[in-house]
């Protein structure tokens, strides 16, 4: 039956579809961002059915819930990294689909190249690991593979780009794991537009993760980040998947963060922490060691928070420097902690502490380069602000946390047994923590000292007198 073809103007930042031109998308108010795009495609439907593989969506019926069957969902493939299982919750799904994104040589090929060794080895299918390569040819594959001195048992490489192959590949290998790398190179032939623009990345990644469904096959789809940190492409792209990894890190340093962004499958915002050397990958299984390691002799703007990424408590050295400013060109620069909320707390500071934050240039950065999201790093990053403005070094072996209020409360904060467990591990004799929170943490842990505070005045005399 013949093909339909149609054209449309798609906004390659949103996805949005327009009949005609537009200089500016309506819907992100992106300029210049319309390109023409020409869909073709069979009059029959899509090239890819669910759960019959005809090219034709076949009937399906109504099941009862206690009647499904988790023999393909109820056991995990477990990859062999433990830092990555740790972020799966477990190890990867059997016909679940993984989004993996980060910044050009972060990491991403190296970790899909390790992953595809641990599982590939350990397969008893005929092709345990597909690796699609639609950026490298099958023997630059190989290259990497002897570079990163992993075994290449058990991995099948395909040299293609386009859906139609990568389709036959599951069907006749029957793989445990197919890695795609990367989603943004791969066409669909039901579409006439050119690859990673936002209908061919859309329409691929629909019929892989179907395929990916219908065999039963684990499917990492790595993928290209844009300048503002998204994965490139439509934002569907993210719906379409069960999990999103990020990779996080400065390439600059050797320390990678992995973070579950979402994961229907574990616990979301979950971390593991990687170094990156010669020769691949290594996992760290003590972070906190490493994000400081690095700590010197005691100076003004340095203080030791405690974070929790996903399960993990994480102490890690907040840093800040505050100069005198010119006025009204004040600069506010954060790096590893959220740039407005570095704000909101200096604002605080001005206002409940006494503080003249308003004609001060402030920096605060985070040691190792570590993102810092939980708000329980309120109150270091207000001890380092102020250690810098009155340049007074605090001692080397308190630990603070808290969450910081507007009116200038110290607000208690969750898994406090874990932060200070993790505080007097590495060896704190003192925990500058939120009031609530202080007779819990004094029945948890005799071997520190607990200073409980409900102000951020308050608790910069008790950082201060320790």
């Amino acid at each position: 039956m013949a093909a339909k073809a149609k054209s449309y103007w798609t906004c390659q930042e949103c996805g949005f579809r327009s009949g005609g031109y537009m200089g500016r998308c309506s819907q992100c108010d992106a300029w210049n961002s319309l390109v023409e795009e020409v869909e073709i495609r069979s009059a029959r439907g899509p090239a890819v059915g669910v759960g019959n593989g005809s090219g034709i969506v076949g009937r399906v019926v109504p099941v009862a819930l206690d009647a499904v069957e988790l023999s393909a969902g109820g056991r995990r493939l477990e990859t062999g990294i433990a830092e990555l299982d740790r972020v799966l919750g477990g190890g990867l799904v059997p016909g679940g689909a993984l989004l993996l994104g980060g910044d050009p040589g972060i990491g991403k090929s190296t970790l899909a190249m390790q992953m595809a060794a641990a599982v590939g080895s350990n397969s008893a299918a005929q092709g345990g690991a597909l690796y699609v390569c639609g950026e490298e040819s099958a023997s630059q594959v190989a290259l990497r593979a002897e570079r990163l001195g992993v075994g290449k048992r058990g991995i099948v490489t395909l040299s293609a780009i386009d859906t139609g192959s990568i389709l036959d590949a599951f069907a006749s290998l029957k793989p445990d794991l197919v890695i795609v790398d990367s989603i943004q190179t791969v066409v669909s032939p039901n579409l006439d537009s050119a690859p990673g623009s936002v209908s061919q990345v859309r329409e691929a990644s629909a019929e892989l993760v179907a395929a990916a469904r219908e065999h039963g096959a684990a499917t990492v789809l790595v993928g290209h980040v844009t300048k503002e940190g998204y994965i490139a492409g439509p934002r569907v792209l993210e719906h379409l998947v069960d999990t999103v990894l990020y990779f996080e890190g400065d390439r600059n340093h050797a320390y990678r963060i992995l973070r579950a962004v979402k994961n229907r499958f574990g616990a979301a915002n979950e971390i593991g922490v990687f170094e990156m050397l010669a020769d691949g990958l290594a996992e760290v299984a003590n972070p906190s060691e490493v994000f400081l390691g690095a700590r010197g002799t005691p100076t003004s703007g340095s203080v030791v928070g405690c974070a929790i990424e996903g399960s993990r408590p994480v102490l890690v050295e907040i840093q800040a420097l505050v100069v005198p400013s010119n006025p009204g060109s004040a600069r506010r620069t954060a790096l590893g902690v959220d740039h407005g909320r570095v704000a909101m707390l200096a604002a605080v500071m001005e206002k409940r502490m006494g503080l003249s934050m308003i004609a001060q240039d402030i920096f605060v950065n985070t040691a190792g380069g570590v993102k810092i999201v939980d708000p329980g790093a309120d109150l270091a990053v207000i001890a380092a602000l102020a250690s810098s403005y009155l340049d007074r070094p605090l001692a080397a072996t308190t630990v603070v946390l808290g969450e910081v209020g507007l009116t200038g409360e110290v607000r208690p904060v969750s898994q406090v047994r874990a932060r200070i467990k993790e505080a007097a591990r590495l060896g704190f004799g003192r925990a500058v923590i939120p009031q609530a929170s202080a007779e819990q943490a004094r029945a948890e842990r005799a071997d520190i000292e607990i200073a409980g505070v409900a102000s951020v005045a308050e608790a910069w005399q008790a950082i201060d007198r320790g």
